[in-house]
Formats: C-alpha cells, sequence, structure tokens
C-alpha cells in the first residue's frame, strides 16, 4: 500500500483532499494517495481542520494527534499521524 507509511513515531498519509463536498467521508484512491472528501469548504484552514477530525475520529485517536506535515494549501497532503498503535488501512478497508 503506497498511499500510508511507518515512521519511528507513528505514519505518514498520503491524502488527496476535495474540499467542499456534500459530507466527509474516503472516496478511494487517486493515484498513489488516499482521496477523502471534506465537507469543508477550502478556506481559512477550515478544511484541513474537518479533515484532521475526520481522520482522528475513524482512527479513533484525539485530533492533536493529527498534524497537516505537508501540502496546507494543495489538495495533495502528507498527514503525519503520532499513533503506533492505530493502523491506517483500516481507513480504506477495501485494500
Amino acid at each position: 500500500m503506497n498511499w500510508y507509511r511507518r515512521t519511528q513515531g507513528g505514519w505518514l498519509l498520503q491524502v488527496h483532499a476535495q474540499p467542499g463536498a456534500r459530507t466527509s467521508g474516503v472516496a478511494g484512491l487517486h493515484g498513489e494517495a488516499l482521496k477523502i472528501r471534506v465537507a469543508a469548504p477550502a478556506v481559512d484552514g477550515k478544511a484541513n481542520a474537518a479533515l484532521i477530525a475526520f481522520i482522528a475520529r475513524e482512527l479513533g485517536i484525539a485530533k492533536r494527534m493529527v498534524s497537516v506535515e505537508q501540502g496546507a494549501s494543495s489538495r495533495e497532503k502528507t498527514l503525519r499521524v503520532s499513533d503506533t498503535a492505530v493502523h491506517p488501512a483500516s481507513l480504506f478497508p477495501a485494500e
């Protein structure tokens, strides 16, 4: 699986975010990134905050454990999940 990789302190996730969606949810793969629809506009960091909240909720961890590592103003993002007890494959179990 190319959209996530383990690091010493957790995981790095490659995400293609689609802001302004009707509801938040995983939409499948987009190249080598996990495509996530975000129910927030890409204005003033609202989409990033909603993306972080969605990932944290789906993984069952605190929002402070998820951060945008790269691509804060882009649809292509690298997210850091600072929890080694969770596995990102649960976000897209179809693989």
